[in-house]
């Protein structure tokens, strides 16, 4: 079979697939097919030669070179072998390379490195490009390597690769055609002079800027057909990252809501609704299920996010290729509620235990946590002081329907003479306290409270540390605090105050999956308390892993 039927069977054969497919990769396909009908009217035409020729130098001459399938041959699976086809198949009516960009969205795990990277080398060497220059670029060194090292070993692991390829430190390199393959990025390394016929992009969510992707795509001017390779996982939605807003353009390019036939879009997603837990759904963002992930580590995965709500966001990101909102709502209320056991101050008397201060503006919310690690049991107490002015409580109660005098009469809210708060009244209340109780330090915020934090030392005797409020300070304390209320190993004592702000309070989370307590979208929330709480917790939690190496170990010597 020749000629345009045989071109249909090839493609409608590993069109074929068992596995569910999302809403964008059901996009995907059908628009494959809508091309073969149609391009040809605009005067693209496919060359199956050219995509077959890529197929086999992947298959032929690149091996696996780590894991159970190492030294083994690169069989790509059907859907890999469409990708390339179409990518590399179609041609302008003057005989070059219709697609320049091959956006690529997979989930992790699924060889989206291995395959750029093939595809790398082929661009390197086998492209009929002279003096072809390779980049695979991030804004991180370190991840621009990943790709490139990747490729390197491809080029070590065939015997006929390595006659031609060069394969340096720095770069790979053919001398015969003057090419080179380098990892860039812009971190240190200049941007200026290039020339590239490939770029590798990795990663593309996480860059927080246009600057690595404007320059190589504005260099590729000299070149007749340059090929952009962009492979990322879903990241965090912002529209002003360059990430999400390219992510945009191949989601409209599959929606037909933007027509540019110079894109070859691929994206494997769960959809919105789809059950996180369901293997049906891990499918959809996997094509590589059970290839090179398996449902066992998913299923794994799945099970933490249950445990830890917090990176539920991420295994959404990283596992099911959905892009997520940087602030999710945080505290399931079941499990804050199945907290609630009694805590009796009475009984505490004499015990070790830290505090967290968290002072707001004087017209405002003021919190002290104070955090009892276990001691015969594993369950730590928690007893919260929320301080508010008498005549803002009375203003802030009519406007925003806030219980504070009820919260008062219970003693959950203390009310502060006054419109302003009184931190000298706070600091009487904490120097009463440390008669009581053993206080080992307390923690502030040097942004807001360094004043305070000094009379605490001076005055009072009580060592203070200070806790900023960044993603690395808090996110350790935070997924801490996190792990006490999901085990039910926190004994909040049915606070009413502190359990209003765990339903108010949501997670914020950075690129790499660090996170720390937010307000969310209302700024009427208040949130205080437990931030305070995740302090006195978090000083709490990091004494006493340090202690306890020396108590139950010993000291060891080397």
């Amino acid at each position: 079979m020749s000629g345009k039927n045989g071109e249909m069977a090839v493609i409608n054969s590993l069109m074929e697939t068992d596995r569910a497919l999302g809403k964008h990769e059901t996009l995907a396909r059908a628009r494959i097919l809508e091309a073969h009908e149609t391009w040809p009217a605009k005067g693209h035409w496919f060359d199956m030669e050219a995509g077959q020729r890529v197929v086999k130098f992947v298959e032929e001459y690149c091996r696996h070179y780590k894991g159970e399938w190492a030294g083994s041959p690169m069989l790509l699976e059907d859907w890999q072998k469409l990708i390339i086809l179409e990518a590399f198949g179609w041609k302008n009516s003057d005989g070059y390379r219709l697609h320049r960009t091959l956006w690529l969205e997979l989930a992790r795990k699924n060889g989206k490195s291995q395959l750029a990277a093939a595809l790398g080398v082929y661009l390197l060497i086998a492209d009929g490009e002279p003096g072809a220059e390779i980049y695979s670029s991030a804004t991180k060194r370190d991840q621009a390597r990943i790709v490139f090292d990747c490729a390197t070993q491809i080029v070590k692991q065939s015997k006929h690769l390595a006659k031609y390829i060069k394969a340096n430190r720095a770069n790979l390199s053919v001398v015969r055609t003057s090419s080179k393959f380098e990892p860039l990025s812009s971190e240190g390394d200049t941007l200026d002079g290039l020339n590239p016929h490939g770029n590798i992009v990795d990663e593309l969510h996480s860059h927080k800027d246009r600057r690595v992707w404007d320059t190589l795509i504005t260099a590729q001017g000299a070149r007749r057909q340059p090929m952009n390779l962009l492979i990322t996982t879903a990241g965090i939605y912002d529209p002003e990252q360059i990430g999400f807003q390219l992510h945009d353009h191949a989601v409209a390019v599959l929606e037909k809501k933007v027509e540019n036939d110079s894109w070859c879009v691929w994206i494997s997603s769960a959809d919105e609704d789809d059950d996180p837990y369901a293997e049906k759904t891990w499918q959809k963002a996997n094509p590589n299920l059970s290839v090179s992930i398996y449902p066992n580590f998913l299923q794994e995965r799945a099970e933490a996010a249950l445990a830890e709500p917090s990176s539920m966001n991420a295994f959404s990101r990283l596992h099911l290729n959905r892009w997520t909102q940087q602030v999710e709502r945080w505290l399931d209320i079941n499990h804050w509620n199945a907290c609630d056991h009694a805590v009796d101050l009475g009984e505490l008397i004499g015990r070790e235990c830290y505090m967290g201060l968290d002072l707001s503006s004087k017209l405002d919310l003021t919190a002290l946590a104070i955090a009892f690690p276990p001691t015969d049991d594993k369950l730590w107490r928690l007893v919260v002081r929320c301080y508010i002015p008498e005549e803002s409580m009375q203003r802030r109660e009519q406007q925003e329907r806030i219980p504070y005098r009820a919260w008062q009469q219970k003693g959950y809210v203390i009310a502060t003479p006054g419109d302003v708060i009184d931190y000298d009244f706070i600091l009487r209340d904490i120097e009463l306290l440390s008669q009581d109780y053993n206080v080992q330090e307390v923690a502030f915020d040097p942004w807001s409270a360094q004043q305070t934090a000094i009379k605490i030392r001076d005055d009072l005797g009580i060592p203070v540390v200070p806790v900023r409020q960044g993603f690395m300070s808090l996110s350790e304390p935070t997924k801490e605090f996190e792990r006490l209320v999901v085990s039910g190993q926190l004994a909040h004592g049915g606070d009413e105050c502190l359990s209003w702000q765990a339903n108010n309070v949501a997670v914020r989370h950075d690129p790499a999956n660090n996170i720390k307590p937010d307000k969310g979208k209302s700024q009427k929330h208040k949130i205080d308390g437990i931030v305070a709480s995740i302090m006195a917790i978090g000083r709490a939690s990091l004494r006493e892993s340090h202690e306890s190496i020396y108590e139950t170990e010993g000291i060891t010597i080397l």
